[in-house]
């Protein structure tokens, strides 16, 4: 792991992220922004469900997904 590589969001963790949560604060986002955590394989469920519950959890895919929607100019389909 580089200085460069993606980590996962979890507090404290420094695992290299595997997944990206994309998410939206409908009390603070327009509908279309999402905001993004980081997951390694072994947060990905617990970071989801507290996404979840909240109602703000919008997607989940690869980072190489990610990456290459976020190149392409299309987001994930949501």
């Amino acid at each position: 792991m580089t200085d460069e590589t993606p980590v996962c969001s979890a507090k404290g963790c420094r695992t290299a992220a595997v997944w990206v949560l994309a998410w939206n604060n409908p009390k603070l986002h327009t509908p279309e922004r999402r905001k993004t955590w980081l997951a390694c394989e072994d947060h990905r469920e617990h970071l989801s469900q507290f996404l979840g519950v909240r109602g703000f959890l919008k997607d989940v895919v690869t980072l190489p997904e990610w990456d290459a929607a976020q190149g392409s100019g299309d987001g994930p389909a949501v």
